[in-house]
């Protein structure tokens, strides 16, 4: 029934991963900035998704999947499978951000005061693979309930 608990954690999930359009992961400030021929994906003083298209592609398909989930609660073993992927595209969202994030900072030769005006941002992969992983226990909650009580008939 599409009124289950995993609907909302379903929902939580596709809106957190798409706000991420719209908002920055991080910002900061460059006192000193490159050259413009040296940019790299933080030059602009902000570190989102846009920067490469692996995030794009990954917060995309995670919001998706989320969303697509909510309505296939006839199919309760595709729709665990829509919601594992979009835990996996969190997760790896979080690492692969981690590391670009690392490898672009360590090249910057500027002075930097980093400040985070985009906390939500910075949240938001970690919360939508939390909701994810929150609706795949219900499925698999339900999914015992409905096993039950075909036993019982």
């Amino acid at each position: 029934m599409i009124q289950r608990i995993q609907t909302i954690f379903l929902l939580l999930s596709a809106i957190s991963l798409g706000l991420l359009f719209w908002l920055p992961t991080m910002s900061f400030f460059l006192v000193d900035p490159k050259p413009a021929t040296e940019m790299n994906m933080l030059s602009d003083g902000s570190f989102d998704i846009s920067d490469h298209v692996i995030f794009l592609v990954l917060t995309g398909l995670g919001a998706l999947l989320s969303f697509v989930g909510i309505f296939l609660f006839k199919n309760r073993p595709l729709q665990a499978n829509l919601a594992r992927v979009a835990f996996i595209a969190s997760l790896l969202i979080l690492v692969l951000g981690g590391l670009f994030f690392y490898k672009e900072w360590s090249e910057i030769n500027a002075s930097v005061d980093t400040h985070f005006s985009g906390e939500f941002g910075l949240l938001s992969p970690l919360l939508a693979a939390i909701f994810s992983f929150l609706a795949m226990r219900f499925i698999k909650r339900d999914d015992k309930l409905v096993k039950s009580s075909d036993r019982l008939r």
